[in-house]
């Protein structure tokens, strides 16, 4: 009878401790990965991914370039025994085999246990981290996280409502882009590109913010170059233009580029406006291949004049 009660306590703890289904998978606001969290895990505060009440068992999830997830299983193929004392398994999930590692560690001078895991998705890899303090490793064990793990499931997109409601600004004009894509936080990119083959091939639009006081008028030129110095993804650049002008009666300076960009060397047009005023200044940069650009450039000021500030 003892043996009975004690084998039906074990069955429910066990059950309380796996992960449901992939089809109750949850996925953070704005990842394409998406888990199963374990009992006790809820939406974390100040990351993306999952984490216990007292913040001690964390779960990140995002999401790393394409190429990341073909490198580890390439890595794995080649030396499936790994190196030093950690050793890389792998798992089957609903989008296809994963690769996890277990190590121990420290946090500060908590000793703590940590998994890593890569999967392959759509033009990207979904990555899972989780940590786990010695204090709680009874209860989220090394079978209880990887059933967690199998359990991991990756969409296709992340639906535009779901993107937007995420950013600090609202956005009311798409001007025909089909691509709406978060970059990170506070970041988005409309294009009419495939992610695949890269977004250079078409117009595309950027728009994010840029944290810190607003320049005076004197500066305001001299910043704007500098920031069309660092535009991502564009080489042997030559600033055409840069003017102060208003964007919905807000001061504003335009800055026009001359550039290359992407795998294949597209020669592209490039505009970036900032617009000053509040706490952060709004960046929206459009680019377009060069024979493209005449046709691109209103669309491009029709997102740019139909941003607001949320709130």
């Amino acid at each position: 009878m003892m043996f009975s009660r004690l084998l039906a306590a074990a069955l429910v703890s066990i059950s309380l401790l796996r992960p449901a289904l992939a089809a109750d998978a949850v996925f953070p606001p704005g990842v394409r990965i998406g888990l199963a969290p374990l009992v006790g895990l809820s939406k974390a505060k100040t990351f993306t991914g999952f984490e216990t009440e007292d913040q001690s068992v964390k779960v990140l999830l995002t999401e790393l370039p394409a190429g990341a997830y073909g490198e580890v299983k390439n890595a794995f193929t080649a030396n499936p025994g790994g190196t030093g004392a950690v050793k890389p398994e792998s798992i089957e999930t609903s989008a296809g085999t994963a690769y996890y590692t277990v190590e121990n560690g420290r946090d500060g001078t908590t000793p703590v246990r940590r998994y890593s895991m890569i999967l392959p998705g759509t033009g990207f890899s979904g990555y899972v981290a989780v940590q786990v303090p010695e204090a709680a490793s009874k209860i989220y064990t090394d079978d209880a996280v990887r059933q967690m793990f199998a359990s991991a499931v990756v969409r296709k997109d992340v639906p535009v409502d779901e993107q937007l409601s995420l950013m600090p600004f609202k956005v009311t004009d798409f001007s025909g882009f089909k691509t709406t894509r978060m970059l990170g936080p506070g970041a988005l990119i409309l294009a009419d590109g495939d992610e695949e083959k890269g977004f250079e091939a078409a117009p595309f639009v950027v728009i994010g913010l840029i944290a810190g006081v607003a320049p005076e008028a004197g500066d305001r030129g001299r910043v704007a170059q500098q920031a069309a110095t660092t535009i991502p993804g564009v080489r042997e650049a030559r600033i055409t233009m840069s003017e102060p002008i208003r964007i919905d009666g807000m001061p504003a300076y335009e800055t026009r580029v001359e550039a290359t960009s992407g795998k294949d060397n597209t020669p592209v047009t490039v505009v970036q406006w900032l617009r000053f005023g509040g706490p952060s200044t709004l960046r929206i940069i459009g680019s377009a291949p060069r024979d493209q650009w005449s046709a691109a450039f209103p669309r491009f000021r029709a997102v740019r004049d139909g941003i607001q500030p949320k709130g």
